[in-house]
């Protein structure tokens, strides 16, 4: 799952961004709103946690063409107002969620991942391909009933592919898609993660290198 967190508050937005990392999403972050729209615009986030009062464009415009011209991405509105009219405002705007300041992180994270279910509500609840099984909800992944542990990112990888239903998957793909803006786009990452994978997912091997043109599972 990829995220902008679109907050001026430096201290709040930075650690909303770390503790969805530790969740395994990939977070880039906006202080103002024209840089969240200049984001949201370049990049395929699944959900966009919104402050509703951000300096140079104010979240309302930021929410309202993210919601017409990115209709796939949800959008969690921040705000330090609860009144109902506040947050009824909100969702007429665009907004899929709305949660009030101040929050309990835990809550963030569980609303955060029912907007990223509900953004990919097309496919199924788990994948399952080549004896493997892997159920986001749960966080697991199974080969042949046996359980393989992964990190956030491999996890990822998997999903991505096992998404794919067997068509090849470019490294350009899965780092735009898993990665933050701050990754090196000439870096190894993606390489790296999908050797450790391949060894932990065992024989016989059933990721793929498709020279020149990605990974296929």
């Amino acid at each position: 799952m990829r995220v902008l967190v679109a907050e001026d508050e430096v201290r709040v937005a930075e650690g909303v961004a770390r503790g969805l990392r530790r969740e395994g999403a990939a977070v880039d972050v906006a202080f103002d709103g024209g840089t969240a729209l200049a984001k949201a615009r370049a990049f395929d986030y699944d959900v966009l946690v919104l402050d509703r009062h951000l300096p140079e464009l104010h979240g309302d415009d930021v929410c309202r063409a993210v919601h017409r011209e990115r209709p796939e991405t949800r959008i969690l509105m921040l705000t330090a107002y609860r009144e109902v009219d506040d947050r009824v405002a909100g969702l007429a705007l665009g907004a899929d969620d709305y949660l009030g300041k101040p929050f309990a992180f835990d809550e963030l994270v569980a609303r955060v991942r029912a907007l990223g279910r509900r953004a990919q509500s097309s496919r199924p609840a788990v994948l399952e391909r080549e004896g493997i099984r892997l159920d986001p909800a749960r966080h697991e992944v199974t080969r042949d009933g046996r359980f393989v542990e992964l990190t956030p990112k491999e996890f990822a990888v998997l999903e991505a592919l096992l998404e794919a239903d067997g068509d090849v998957v470019s490294a350009r793909r899965l780092l735009h898609r898993l990665w933050d803006e701050n990754i090196d786009p000439l870096s190894n990452t993606v390489r790296m993660t999908v050797m450790t994978l391949r060894r932990k997912l065992g024989e016989p091997a059933v990721l793929e290198t498709v020279r020149g043109a990605g990974y296929r599972l």
